[in-house]
């Protein structure tokens, strides 16, 4: 009977042994995979969206055009794919990205090719010598008194609509070709230095107070009041037969050296400068740091500041040598995984005492040479700020992580503080975290909270239409990317191969004594 129920039971014992060991196998051979890195693929793309001129150049209070052209603004895009996800992202040379071109963008490339909505990053430059963006936005006020809409409409920088739709083709463009060229990359990541080139440009008084841009050389300067941050982030892209595609540089300079023209700024000249070295092909895609408080502007300079091109080609040329640098000494290879996480916040605005927007009203309606041009553009940033609060008390702020691989970009839209951003490469777990401002949106200047307190101050802690959201609001965003932060899981940097033991001769022709005579 026991020989009966072995030969009985054999079949099924087999089906079950065979069983367990094909699904032992499948589950090692998945957790394997996971862990085993595969030939993450990249494609670049550019397109041209220089304004007209004649046009409106952004960057200030009141209206200014352009009158000359110095070099070509561009979207700049990388897509990279790892074959589970795909990221794209994107700079562009202009002041800002409103969140509602962002949102229409992404829509349409995901339709277009694919590339899922969050997966899309896109910060601008700030360039301040680029096309016209805004501030005030298509139809933005057309529900406000006249009063207001004449402010905004006709004495604020205004974005052009057919050049918003230029510019939303464009960026659309520009990812579906970058989509469309994707192929086997090796990727590599790495840090420069550039301390000489950018200034916070934020100082203690004498008096107690914060002053932006007290003047060069005053003598109640105490000291800076903030840091820079000198680090020089990028991600260089090869293809397989060791041609350089293109990069991604991350460094935290204001774009306002302004060559005189249309221009992408310094940018350019980074842009020229690598190019110089790993090829006319290569694509420079900018994303520029917290920078929000640091300028090309040295207050303690003791000598004179020099001219607005030789400034743009100093700021560009050094950046971009720095970035040449760390291409050229990276360990490229296969960087993964690709990675993405969002969370949108909704961030209150400051409102201003009811006294001063009453006051502010009866301002704008005298000339600013009656009252004085600083007065009357703050009394008229008053205005418009009431009149947004209205429609709109609470900003969203879409804070964002793309991965690649050991390197983070951690964006948000905001004109971010430079320590904001130190915070959040402090306390990550990324090897390489580079912070991104002016990033899927725009919501102005956002100080420390400290800049807000007994000793603070500031152009920036001034309430406009521009920046306005409450004063903990940088702290929500490091929180909230740090939050994003530790819930992905950082992949391995490419090192370089170690040498083999030594073994064999030394040189023959070098391993001799010397020869005297």
């Amino acid at each position: 009977m026991k020989k009966f129920l072995n030969r009985r039971l054999l079949p099924s014992l087999s089906f079950l042994i065979l069983f367990c060991c094909c699904n032992f196998a499948q589950a090692v051979t998945n957790k394997s995979s996971e862990n085993v890195l595969v030939k993450t693929k990249a494609g670049f793309a550019e397109v041209d969206v220089s304004p007209k001129i004649g046009m409106e150049e952004p960057g200030g209070y009141g209206k200014s055009f352009h009158k000359a052209f110095h070099d070509p603004c561009k979207v700049r895009a990388l897509v990279v794919d790892d074959g589970r996800k795909k990221a794209a992202i994107v700079g562009v040379d202009a002041l800002g990205v409103p969140r509602s071109l962002v949102i229409s963008v992404r829509d349409k490339v995901y339709h277009k090719c694919g590339i899922p909505r969050e997966a899309i990053l896109i910060a601008a430059s700030h360039s301040h010598s680029s096309g016209p963006v805004g501030d005030t936005q298509p139809g933005e006020y057309d529900r406000a008194g006249e009063l207001v809409k004449s402010l905004a409409y006709d004495k604020s920088p205004a974005a052009d609509p057919k050049y918003m739709e230029f510019l939303e083709k464009s960026l659309i463009d520009a990812i579906c070709l970058a989509n469309d060229s994707l192929k086997d990359s090796q990727i590599g990541v790495g840090r420069g230095f550039e301390d000489k080139v950018a200034f916070n440009r934020r100082f203690f008084m004498k008096n107690g107070s914060t002053y932006t841009h007290p003047g060069q050389g005053n003598p109640d300067i105490v000291k800076p009041a903030g840091p820079i941050d000198p680090e020089v982030g990028v991600i260089g892209v090869w293809d397989e037969k060791g041609k350089c595609m293109g990069c991604v540089v991350n460094y935290a300079c204001h774009a306002t050296t302004n060559p005189g023209g249309i221009s992408a700024n310094w940018i350019y000249y980074l842009e020229q400068t690598i190019r110089g070295a790993m090829g006319a092909d290569c694509i420079v895609v900018f994303l520029p740091g917290a920078c929000g408080d640091v300028t090309q502007v040295n207050n303690l300079n003791p000598y004179l500041n020099p001219g607005g091109e030789d400034w743009t080609r100093f700021v560009g040329g050094k950046v971009g040598a720095e970035a040449v640098k760390v291409l050229l000494s990276m360990p490229r290879g296969i960087m993964g995984p690709v990675d993405v996480k969002n969370k949108v916040c909704d961030i209150k605005r400051r409102i201003p005492d009811p006294t001063r927007v009453k006051k502010s009203y009866e301002l704008v309606k005298k000339t600013p040479e009656t009252i004085g041009h600083t007065e009357w553009t703050f009394a008229k940033e008053l205005v418009l700020l009431d009149a947004l609060l209205k429609k709109s008390p609470v900003a969203e702020v879409e804070v964002q992580v793309v991965q690649i691989g050991s390197v983070a970009l951690v964006s948000n839209p905001a004109e971010f503080f430079c320590q904001l951003g130190l915070n959040i490469k402090k306390d990550s777990p990324f090897e390489y975290t580079f912070p991104v401002s002016l990033a899927n949106g725009i919501v102005g200047y956002v100080p420390t909270k400290e800049s807000f307190g007994p000793n603070g101050g500031g152009y920036e802690t001034r309430l406009t239409s521009y920046s306005n959201l409450e004063t903990d609001a940088g702290d929500k965003m490091v929180d909230t990317g740090l939050e994003l932060l530790w819930q992905m899981k950082p992949g391995t940097t490419p090192r370089y191969t170690k040498a083999p033991k030594f073994s064999g001769q030394p040189w023959t022709y070098g391993n001799v004594e010397p020869e005297t005579r």
